[in-house]
């Protein structure tokens, strides 16, 4: 049998149009995160590389490629939230993502709201129908396979309090489609929408 597949090391370079790794590892929730600084200065943005890792206690986690404001923030204080972004907050979203002067509240300029949290002192975005308040439990420095640090960093947090907007709570179920959550993909700008009809259900063999 031929190998048909396309093969690159890369550390060498991929030698197409566009990096494939985000596109091939998608599509991926969005970790739009706010924090504050210690004088209580706003700061609101977007990490492509975010997921939960653990449930007792909860853990969620995102990736920022250079040490930037959240997680300047986030080292200075122990907290951030997590909101979740959906189809209808997409542009807002985006525009929270833009590259602005450190101290730039990009809650006012994406017109978004603040909103007091009930357990940490960062605020989560009002419009937004779930968010995580979320207590530190490690930040990281990455690094590559021969043990030289790159400028990324990982930060985990624990959820200590969760908003849910009511709608989308049927039978003490969370609705996942009625969300409407975006994902990111590949490329300069695809992004991902979950709808109902997309949805297939296998449950775990028995065995």
């Amino acid at each position: 049998m031929s190998d048909s597949s396309y093969f690159y090391e890369p550390v060498q370079g991929h030698g197409l149009a566009h990096d494939p790794f985000n596109a091939m590892v998608a599509p991926r929730p969005i970790g739009w995160i706010s924090s504050q600084d210690q004088e209580g200065v706003l700061n609101l943005a977007p990490y492509s590389f975010f997921n939960a890792f653990n449930y007792h206690p909860p853990i969620v986690g995102f990736s920022s490629v250079g040490y930037k404001d959240s997680v300047r923030n986030i080292e200075a204080t122990g907290e951030f939230c997590w909101n979740l972004a959906t189809r209808p907050l997409a542009q807002a979203m985006n525009e929270t993502s833009a590259m602005v002067a450190a101290g730039v509240d990009e809650f006012a300029l994406a017109g978004l709201t603040p909103k007091p949290s009930r357990v940490i002192s960062a605020p989560h975005v009002a419009e937004s129908p779930v968010a995580f308040e979320c207590r530190v439990t490690q930040v990281l420095q990455l690094a590559g396979a021969d043990g030289q640090v790159v400028d990324t960093w990982m930060v985990f947090g624990e959820v200590v309090g969760v908003h849910i907007a009511q709608h989308l709570l049927k039978d003490g179920i969370y609705d996942t489609a009625a969300a409407e959550p975006i994902m990111r993909g590949g490329g300069p700008a695809d992004y991902f929408a979950v709808s109902a009809d997309q949805r297939f259900q296998m449950h775990r063999p028995t065995r």
